[in-house]
């Protein structure tokens, strides 16, 4: 999937010389946590949000620090943190040059690069022009409205090859030993870490046809080599 396939194309923006109440007020009025903002020509110079609210003079929130701190930081910082704090204009407390794609980048790069610059929202951009944005609940949408069934496997011996190319993939997965019968899968092996148990499962329930899975996973403690039963086998061996 790629931006376009995900993005809103109805972007709610403020311009640049705009108040910061009104600002504060489009989010609260639209209920979201940021605005790109664009100049008066329409591109995009930086994004505002809900932290850039924080640290307020006219609240009391502005940030103080002790005289031998300011010292350290320097005249420069303390001056750009005054403007933050009592500058009117949104362009006075915006971040600028924002993180951006475009319609044609990937989703994956999209979420890798909200990850990285810890950000819940990418404007995506055209020629410099805002044309959409993709929030953290756009991506949310996206899975959910995913209605594509992939093809059950034909037999037991489908479910179980593609259970084993499955793990095959995976650089994490052990060497175990899966059976399958009428979609019912049963996992039997050993593994050095309890994480391993569950993504064993959920690799073998996500494919198709597959029923049930029964776990006779064993845990190998790495530095005893004290073997532990599942918590099903426990289980049954409890009731017989």
């Amino acid at each position: 999937m790629k931006a376009r396939d995900v993005m809103s194309a109805r972007v709610i923006s403020i311009e640049s010389d705009a108040p910061i109440t009104r600002a504060a007020g489009l989010m609260l009025q639209n209920r979201i946590s940021g605005l790109p903002v664009v100049d008066q020509k329409g591109a995009l110079v930086g994004v505002v949000t809900e932290g850039d609210f924080l640290r307020r003079g006219e609240i009391g929130t502005e940030r103080r620090r002790n005289r031998w701190l300011e010292f350290l930081i320097g005249s420069g910082r303390l001056a750009d943190e005054y403007v933050r704090a009592r500058g009117r204009k949104v362009a006075d407390v915006m971040t600028h040059h924002p993180v951006t794609a475009t319609e044609d980048t990937p989703l994956e790069e999209v979420v890798r690069q909200m990850e990285r610059h810890r950000i819940k929202r990418l404007p995506i951009i055209r020629d410099g022009a805002l044309v959409g944005i993709i929030t953290r609940a756009n991506i949310m949408h996206a899975l959910v409205s995913l209605e594509t069934q992939p093809t059950p496997a034909s037999d037991d011996a489908g479910i179980r090859q593609q259970i084993l190319d499955e793990y095959a993939r995976q650089s994490w997965a052990p060497m175990i030993n899966v059976l399958v019968r009428n979609g019912v899968v049963e996992l039997w092996g050993a593994i050095t870490d309890e994480r391993e148990r569950v993504a064993l499962k959920v690799a073998a329930e996500n494919v198709p046809g597959v029923k049930m899975v029964h776990d006779h996973l064993v845990w190998i403690e790495p530095n005893s080599g004290f073997v532990i039963q599942s918590g099903e086998d426990e289980a049954r061996a409890r009731s017989s």
